[in-house]
């Protein structure tokens, strides 16, 4: 009787377990077809969330080639360079990302706010005086700085440490185009052109200036901060004029022809109070490697940076998101469509803040592996990557909180928050690297990002009744 029974038995689960698998292999096939129907339904973007969602992908796509592109860039530069030579360029292109953001007023991100509105008006006069008169604005006052800085410096050269002299010359010819393209990305932003916005200064610009190092090396010039200068100044005009041929062929085709009106009044009360926003932005990105430059060596400078450059890989997920998100957040608040806007906000939290999660899962688990990619003293400088995570994981918990601030009209308050954050930076950063070095540099930054992102959630519930934060945004599964 058991020698009949087994038989039957292992039948019976032998059936079982090829139901199971068929039944898995069916629901896996199912997910991956609705997947692929979900992906096909954004990517043709039938309806304006599909259309957002595109955008958005498009910006996330953007910013992983671009971070790539960057990292790779980064590690080359330290590898020809060494630890001394790469710091001081580091140091330098520093107060080139400063001093390039500052000419243009803050006119890049009042585009983004006002480009929908005027086109959600048929604002059109207006649409076409933004586009011009912020350019020019931005490429004439770049140029300024620019004088400004080269006569600066020759007349306080002597007091500027010998090896930082000619690279700081050459890279102040780098500001007007700086400032064109900053005030183009916002133009573009603005109009949901994603790929003018993003790919000139985020992928062009760094394929020049590995290709510009390049042809540098081959003309056996010296691989030093002077030589990364000056393939600056090519990667950035080149990638400026380029931005600017493709966005006039793109107004062309979407903006009737027809006069244009400047209203610089009323930019300028919207873009100033964005201007101190992006600036004390600027600072609490910046403040710790000036810092680090002031009171340590310059190979102290290219560790400490090689860190935070690794760690900060996250934020372009913060970035993408809110690149692609704000131009929508203005829309709906120019329909009055609260309840539209409370769910998008939803949505853009968790698009930041799960992958920013992930990714900085996976880059703390291979940063060591990473750091040696810039030569071995750099692994150093993994601590720095343990502490900023922290600040960087609240920001992104907090969704795109500026992004929304700013496009409702409370930039004023969102500037407030963060120029509090950028002198708490400061004064830390001054009491904690003579102290504690490059550990002291990453826990002031970490403690003013999370200060910074706490105080602007908070604004945000206060002023605009939204709770921005990820746990109150959990997805419904």
């Amino acid at each position: 009787m058991t020698t009949a029974i087994a038989p039957s038995a292992d039948a019976a689960t032998a059936t079982r377990i090829e139901t199971e698998q068929a039944g898995a292999f069916g629901a896996s096939r199912t997910f991956v077809s609705n997947v692929l129907k979900q992906a096909v339904k954004v990517l043709a973007a039938r309806g304006e969330r599909q259309r957002t969602q595109r955008d958005a992908l498009v910006a996330f796509a953007v910013r992983v080639l671009s971070a790539g592109l960057l990292y790779l860039t980064q590690i080359v530069l330290a590898r020809w360079m060494g630890g001394y030579e790469y710091g001081i360029y580091v140091s330098v292109w520093t107060w080139v990302l400063i001093l390039g953001a500052i000419p243009h007023l803050g006119l890049n991100l009042a585009s983004i706010r006002l480009a929908p509105v005027y086109r959600e008006t048929g604002d059109f006069e207006r649409l076409r005086g933004l586009v011009h008169g912020s350019r020019l604005f931005a490429l004439a006052s770049g140029t300024a700085v620019m004088m400004m800085g080269l006569l600066g410096v020759w007349l306080f050269q002597n007091h500027i440490q010998n090896h930082f002299v000619l690279p700081v010359y050459l890279a102040l010819v780098c500001i007007p185009l700086y400032a064109l393209t900053d005030v183009q990305d916002g133009i573009g932003r603005g109009n949901a052109w994603m790929t003018i916005a993003l790919v000139p200064p985020y992928i062009l610009r760094p394929v020049l200036l590995l290709a510009a190092m390049l042809a540098a090396y081959a003309a056996g010039l010296p691989m030093d901060a002077a030589t990364a200068a000056a393939a600056a100044i090519v990667a950035t005009w080149l990638s400026g004029i380029a931005q600017a041929v493709l966005l006039n062929r793109r107004m062309s085709e979407t903006v009737p022809p027809g006069p244009r009106t400047s209203d610089f009044a009323a930019w300028f009360k919207i873009s100033l109070p964005l201007l101190a926003m992006m600036s004390a932005e600027l600072l609490l990105q910046n403040t710790d490697i000036l810092v680090v430059t002031h009171f340590m060596s310059p190979a102290d400078v290219g560790i400490y940076f090689a860190a935070g450059k690794t760690m900060a890989l996250i934020m372009f997920v913060h970035y993408a998101v809110g690149s692609a998100v704000a131009h929508k957040f203005a829309a709906l608040h120019a329909r009055g469509d609260r309840d539209g806007l409370r769910d998008f906000v939803k949505d853009a939290v968790n698009w930041t803040f799960w992958p920013s999660l992930a990714s900085a899962i996976i880059i703390l688990a291979l940063g060591k592996p990473l750091l040696s990619l810039f030569g071995p003293q750099f692994e150093t400088g993994y601590p720095v990557m343990g502490i900023l995570v922290v600040g960087f994981l609240t920001r992104s918990a907090m969704g795109p909180a500026e992004y929304l601030l700013n496009m409702l009209g409370e930039q004023k308050l969102c500037a407030i928050v963060l120029l509090g954050a950028a002198l708490l930076n400061i004064a830390l950063n001054f009491i904690l690297v003579p102290r504690f070095g490059l550990i002291g540099a990453a826990s002031a930054t970490a403690i003013s990002l999370t200060t910074a992102a706490l105080m602007n959630a908070i604004v945000v519930w206060h002023r605009l009744d939204i709770k921005i934060a990820i746990w109150k945004n959990l997805p419904k599964f």
